[in-house]
């Protein structure tokens, strides 16, 4: 079984590549967007607006959560959600450099 040389990357590259993949799925959209939406830590009340269940939700907030992405505070029983603001700004300049340095339609192809 092959293996990905991640070494011969930039950490930049790694870095995006690390924080886009645990972005790749649309529950993981879904998620972000509610949190964003709400502008506030979000807890239980996921399972009941994405139609997933609590294993699932659980599941993609862990992958967002192990990526920086998102930070939790536990809060009696239950777990509340909300963007990370430095990690959230961190992919937002990767991601705007990395669109940026399009210069536009050449006749290549």
């Amino acid at each position: 079984m092959g293996y990905t040389k991640t070494e011969i990357f930039t950490d930049e590259q790694n870095q995006l590549a690390q924080l886009l993949k645990a972005m790749a799925h649309p529950a993981r959209i879904a998620i972000l967007q509610r949190i964003l939406a709400s502008n506030t830590c979000i807890c239980g009340d996921l399972v009941d607006e994405l139609g997933l269940a609590q294993a699932t939700i659980s599941q993609h907030l862990k992958e967002l959560k192990n990526a920086g992405i998102i930070q939790g505070t536990i809060e009696g029983v239950s777990i509340c959600y909300c963007i990370n603001p430095v990690t959230w700004k961190l992919l937002q300049n990767q991601l705007n450099y990395f669109f940026s340095s399009y210069k536009g339609e050449i006749n290549c192809c």
